[in-house]
């Protein structure tokens, strides 16, 4: 009943009965995946996994000649022995073995006294290095505590990486002290749309974090073994930025910062001195974030202001540049290169292929699988997130029940049956660009943290069997153990979707979302087709 389903697993006669004086070896190199297995399980049992030497009725951590991610785990009578071939694969293997527990073993504290572990031997490693989920805190704020919840809940999935959004025209979430206005003023908004195309609430909305709660976040998260990814969008989607510092902008009049969603047409101008100042951004961020990659967007930016504005004119003729796209494509490739100089990789979408690429760039395709299949066969690497098959602010089932009825229909099964390889790179060499996947939980119209448990599960469930688990998909064997996972999301206080659809407090009757069709999608990607095959 594991979920993400493990590459073997045999179920054993027998249990192991963990109890308060249960004790546990681990090899020193381990000693991270201990520390959280005594955090979880001590409070259940009442006991505190006490320190030991290997033996009969221990716990026992060990390094074993395996990849890094990879584990086995042996649960008999006699004990539990996990070899793992780092501290990640340490780390999966106690959270395979706290799923092998009664749902009891899920929550924060209990009565104290024994639990029973089923008895079984499970082999297992991850088919894709990157499995992720993408949290928009841009939009919609989220307290450091609840993100760092959401964190826990990716660990249970075991997935590694947090694309974490901090910025767009709705608002800026990092402090940046060479520029305190950016939190100052761009963190705030006076308002928020209801829907999509909603009436107004009159209702501020704001937060950022401080770079001591980054700091935090980011160490907890690695604890945990996920990398957080930080998102700078740029040029577009800046209208927070630009709100807060009036000079980056291409208008002469001031900005405040968006309330409402969709595209923004206010995009940073062309000016050295607004290079410089992102520059100055990232040079902040590349120190909170340790992360191999940065992601700088790169996504949805309308053209407009530049070819109405006389300076920007002036500076596509000055950089020998053909147009408004080629402009943006300088934008990118100035800061790829500023990431490279600093051992960073640069992340973008699609939209980034435009132009052309440094060698080092890493796609996001989210447009269908063309930019996925484009990249790789130019040689990038990708992250596969297409819109229509791991968008978790899409609709979870038909009609006008769901909360905000926004983007076509996204059911658990859809999730389920998606193929992080796109079909046209299958059995090519081009396909070990394909570094893996990332779901996308974007919160336009996700204004709670409850909202986000109803919308991101089960369905991040069925997605991160996508991204772990070998190709092939069973789909009546995963609803049979997905039951039982349900049970622990139950225990840690999920307000997961139901079969039945929402609850009560989940449905807001009235609230206008943007009913989308699969055929409206195509008309947008068949655009986007004909521009990048020229």
């Amino acid at each position: 009943m594991i979920v993400p389903k493990p590459v073997h697993c045999q179920v054993l006669p027998g249990r192991f009965v963990l109890g308060p004086d249960t004790a546990l070896a681990a090899d020193p190199a381990l000693r991270a995946a201990a520390a959280w297995l005594r955090s979880e399980i001590g409070p259940v049992t009442g006991g505190d996994l006490p320190p030991a030497a290997p033996g009969p009725g221990t716990i026992t951590l060990a390094l074993a000649d395996l990849p890094p991610e990879a584990y086995r785990l042996t649960v008999g009578e006699d004990g539990v022995r996990i070899a793992a071939g780092g501290p990640a694969g340490a780390f999966y293997a106690a959270q395979t073995l706290r799923q092998l527990m009664p749902p009891a073993a899920f929550r924060k504290a209990g009565p104290g006294g024994e639990l029973e572990i089923r008895a079984a031997h499970v082999e297992d490693e991850p088919r894709f290095g990157w499995r992720g989920c993408l949290l928009d805190v841009a939009r919609h704020f989220m307290t450091k505590q609840d993100l760092l919840r959401f964190v826990d809940l990716m660990a249970l999935h075991k997935l590694n990486v947090l694309h974490l959004h901090l910025t767009d025209d709705q608002g800026w979430r990092v402090e940046i002290r060479r520029h305190p206005r950016l939190t100052g003023v761009g963190a705030w908004r006076t308002q928020s749309q209801t829907g999509w195309n909603g009436p107004f609430d009159g209702r501020p909305h704001g937060g950022y974090y401080t770079q001591d709660d980054i700091r935090e976040i980011v160490a907890y998260a690695g604890q945990r073994n996920i990398t957080v990814v930080p998102e700078i969008d740029l040029p577009g989607h800046t209208q927070a930025a630009i709100a807060a510092y009036p000079e980056l902008g291409n208008l002469d009049t001031p900005l405040e910062v968006r309330t409402g969603w969709g595209i923004g047409t206010n995009v940073l101008n062309a000016e050295e001195s607004t290079i410089r100042f992102f520059e100055d951004v990232f040079d902040e961020v590349l120190e909170l974030f340790p992360s191999p990659y940065v992601c700088v967007g790169g996504d949805e930016c309308p053209k407009q202001q530049w070819r109405d504005s006389p300076a920007a004119q002036a500076r596509i003729r000055e950089l020998g540049l053909a147009g408004e796209e080629e402009l943006q494509s300088w934008y990118i490739h100035r800061f790829d290169t500023y990431l490279s100089a600093r051992g960073r990789r640069l992340v973008g979408w699609d939209e980034i292929l435009e132009g052309g690429l440094a060698p080092g760039a890493v796609v996001a395709s989210w447009r269908g699988d063309l930019g996925a299949v484009t990249a790789a066969r130019n040689g990038h690497d990708v992250i596969s997130t297409p819109n229509t098959s791991v968008y978790f602010d899409y609709r979870q089932g038909p009609g006008e029940d769901e909360p905000v009825p926004f983007g076509t229909v996204l059911t658990l099964e859809d999730v389920y049956a998606f193929e992080p390889i796109p079909a046209e790179l299958r059995g090519e060499p081009a396909a070990e660009r394909v570094l893996g996947s990332q779901c996308a939980v974007w919160t336009e119209l996700i204004d709670s943290p409850r909202q986000v448990d109803y919308m991101a599960f089960p369905r991040l469930a069925a997605f991160a069997e996508t991204v772990w688990s070998p190709a092939g998909r069973d789909l009546p064997d995963f609803r049979q153990r997905l039951a039982a996972h349900l049970e622990r999301l139950d225990a840690i206080g999920v307000e997961y979707r139901r079969e039945s659809g929402p609850l009560p407090w989940q449905t807001r009757p009235g609230v206008p979302g943007r009913p989308e069709t699969v055929d409206g999608w195509q008309s947008q990607l068949d655009a986007w087709t004909a521009n990048l095959r020229r």
